[in-house]
């Protein structure tokens, strides 16, 4: 089995990257700091083909999934979206997934010709969508490039059987990513050939339309690559068993529609990484086993060059794939610049080849990868890892990034806080592109970027100094309303004091020094008061006199009635990480809980503190809920480490210094290890999964400290006090107070309320 050296180096790293010096800088943890201001490197301009970037920021592609209208024409809310990025300062825009294999592929189709993807085939009503969005970034100076991609194949949603009863494509016969059992039918040459004049015709097309460029979407295990990889072309006969052939065909065809003069991009991984992922061992479980003979490096270099020789003029470089989900969308565990070392390579291929593109000039190379700290890019940038930096997060945490770097106000950037819940999660799940920490990402078309003033200025307090209670307080107070912001503790944050304790969490850190700083600059307000270590009373409030009050007082965490549970040391895992001392000199720790809190607690004490864990959980998966990339990135490196993790399985009692619990060993238990395929959503059966039996034994756990990591639930009772008492005539309880949640919904839920109070 074929691995690279460099490689393995890397995905070794990224999960005890913690364990060394790692103080923001690349591969460790980054901060929002601005030592290098200013940003020459960053805020210069740069030649691609014929035309010039402004900077060196490319907003990455972010899906676009359900912008659009049932045709697949971009409508006001995709517009919106992509002209608050150019607005912002970004030099290059990229679209999202945009397919050109409509009635090929049958994941990417709706029924009844409907397309949850914007379209830029099929009908000329598609076309004045995409030139108004051309038209609406060239007025702020922006470059804007449409991704195609041949389509989705093996990764694509498997609905088509029962809906259209369609199979899935591929390169040869795969299996179905969601569900495996499923298989993906071969595509004939015929078929490859259409693809290739649909690209060639989508490309002309953009082009008529006044997009910049072409951006070929050809890694992460898409159908391109499952073309252009031997690890998923196994085609034994025809042109397309050369797995090199399909995307040199695509690009030369696309070249000869748009001329020498137009840009065309190219996104590809490295290498899948998949053998360096999961050994000889884990790569021969039978979803992974056909595809050991991927890519290796000086593959992809070559592809590269003969890609370069065909037409493409500029890349932007990573590695992994589906199966490794977790690498080619970091999570916010993953260390900092991660692929650095990728685009230093690829550079260094280009330049000791003499490689130069179509138009004569060196091949521009982009970096991905964790990236939004504009010290952590300027630093990239000046030394030569890369030509450009992709944002993709991070401009949907903040559109103006590019502007207050530029401006110096790096302090103001709002951090994406790497949790991938409200980007990624949220169209999986059958939503479009949003952000947990941005209440307006995706919601530009409704929300404008000034709150308009208060119709009539309220007094209005705020109980509880958690995110959800400062974004409300921040926002009511820029709408003009009297507002004071009461916190009991010495501190604001709320839950995010302790869960950015870990050095995993550096995103989050980043985040609550945003908040902190936000609320600093608004105590110079004089509408705007700040009380600390002040805790209140219904009647005390109601003495006040408000005119609102808003509650946002957090969570009861969860503490389980379970027999002898005083025969044990205890803590719950959000006071442990407020204070580590609590651990005391336990070696072997269990874990109660197996949602995020926990796993997150558990990687701490394994990487940071070289405990002995384990996590139990009673539900059949292991951070069930949570974002593939996140929960795979943590799952897999808690095994390597050997944290066990118990599925499916009770805590019956407690005894000294033991766990005693009930666990089921029957056949259809999931794997808690499995990261090489996702967790369907809950509203979408399968009908091929095992049963789960109940064939269960007790077993005992050593446990020198139990750590609670059950979540909580809504904390209501002063607000229905409140509400009995008849306190302020206007009364709003949200966040965790309401329903416990994350900071998606705390966010949400504040910004919504105050922009109409």
């Amino acid at each position: 089995m074929k691995t690279d050296p460099k490689v393995q180096k890397l995905v070794d790293s990224y999960g005890n990257w913690v364990q060394g010096e790692c103080d923001n800088k690349a591969g460790g943890t980054a901060y929002m700091t601005k030592e290098l201001y200013p940003y020459d490197a960053i805020f210069s301009p740069i030649n691609v083909n014929r035309i010039t970037i402004k900077n060196r920021i490319v907003m990455g592609p972010m899906g676009n999934l359900d912008m659009c209208e049932e045709t697949g024409r971009p409508n006001d809310k995709m517009l919106q979206y992509f002209f608050a990025r150019a607005k912002g300062g970004a030099g290059l825009l990229t679209t999202g997934l945009i397919p050109i294999s409509h009635g090929i592929d049958n994941t990417v189709t709706e029924p009844h010709n409907l397309s949850y993807f914007p379209r830029i085939d099929g009908t000329r009503t598609n076309f004045v969508g995409w030139r108004d969005l051309a038209q609406g970034c060239h007025a702020f100076g922006s470059k804007i490039f449409i991704q195609l991609t041949p389509g989705l194949g093996r990764v694509g949603n498997p609905q088509c059987v029962i809906v259209d009863k369609k199979f899935p494509v591929s390169a040869s016969f795969n299996p179905n990513f969601y569900i495996s059992e499923i298989p993906c039918m071969r595509l004939t040459g015929g078929k490859l050939k259409k693809i290739i004049k649909n690209a060639g015709q989508a490309s002309a097309d953009a082009k008529e339309c006044g997009l910049d460029g072409v951006y070929l979407h050809g890694h992460e295990g898409y159908l391109l690559e499952q073309l252009t990889n031997p690890a998923f072309n196994r085609r034994k006969m025809g042109r397309y068993s050369n797995w090199q052939q399909f995307g040199i065909d695509i690009v030369t065809e696309m070249r000869k529609r748009v001329g020498p003069y137009y840009p065309i991009m190219y996104r590809i991984d490295l290498s899948l990484a998949l053998n360096e992922t999961y050994g000889e061992e884990g790569m021969n479980v039978k979803q992974l086993r056909k595809f050991k003979n991927g890519r290796t490096i000086d593959d992809t270099l070559n592809y590269m060059g003969n890609l370069v020789k065909a037409g493409v003029d500029i890349f932007d470089v990573d590695l992994g794939c589906y199966d490794n989900w977790w690498l080619p969308h970091p999570p916010s565990s993953m260390p900092a610049g991660c692929f650095l070392d990728i685009s230093r390579t690829a550079k260094e291929y280009f330049k000791e080849k003499g490689i130069l593109s179509n138009a004569g000039v060196e091949v521009p190379v982009v970096a991905v990868g964790k990236l939004g700290y504009p010290d952590l890019a300027e630093k990239a940038l000046r030394d030569g890892a890369c030509d450009m930096v992709m944002l993709a997060r991070p401009l949907l945490a903040d559109p103006e990034w590019c502007n207050k770097a530029y401006a110096g106000e790096v302090e103001k950037i709002r951090p994406c806080i790497g949790c991938q819940e409200g980007c990624i999660n949220e169209f999986v799940e059958g939503g479009h592109p949003q952000c947990a920490v941005n209440p307006r990402t995706g919601f530009e078309d409704v929300l404008p970027q000034v709150l308009p003033k208060a119709e009539k200025v309220k007094n209005i307090c705020v109980v509880g100094g958690g995110p959800a209670g400062i974004i409300f307080a921040l926002t009511a107070v820029k709408r003009g309303h009297n507002v004071e912001l009461i916190e009991k503790s010495d501190k604001l944050g709320g839950k995010i004091i302790c869960g950015s304790t870990p050095k995993i969490k550096f995103d989050l850190k980043n985040y609550l020094n945003y908040l902190e700083n936000a609320v600093k600059e608004a105590e110079s307000l004089p509408n705007f008061k700040l009380s600390l270590n002040t805790e209140v009373t219904p009647e005390i409030l109601k003495s006040k006199n408000y005119d609102a009050v808003v509650f946002a007082y957090g969570i009861k965490n969860g503490t389980p009635r379970i027999p002898g549970i005083e025969k044990v040391k205890v803590a719950q895992a959000t006071d442990l990480l407020a204070n580590p001392n609590l651990m005391g000199d336990a070696k072997k720790i269990v874990i109660i809980g197996g949602g995020v809190v926990g796993c997150e607690t558990a990687y701490w004490l394994k990487y940071e503190y070289d405990r002995d864990v384990k996590v139990v959980e009673m539900l059949p998966y292991i951070m069930q809920g949570v974002c593939t990339a996140n929960r795979g990135h943590l799952i897999h490196y808690l095994d390597k480490e050997n944290v066990e993790l118990i599925n499916c399985a009770k805590v019956t009692s407690f005894d000294t210094n033991k766990v005693i619990i009930n666990k089921n060993i029957s056949k259809g238990v999931p794997n808690p290890y499995n990261t090489w395929q996702p967790i369907l959503p809950t509203n979408i059966p399968n009908p091929l999964a095992k049963e789960i039996g109940n064939e269960t034994v007790d077993q005992a756990l050593d446990a020198d400290l139990v750590v609670l990591a059950m979540g909580g639930r809504a904390n209501e009772t002063m607000f229905f006090e409140a509400q009995k008492l008849h306190i302020a005539p206007e009364l709003y309880n949200i966040g965790d107070s309401a329903k416990a949640g994350r900071i998606l919904e705390a966010s949400r839920a504040a910004y919504n309320l105050a922009s109409r109070i």
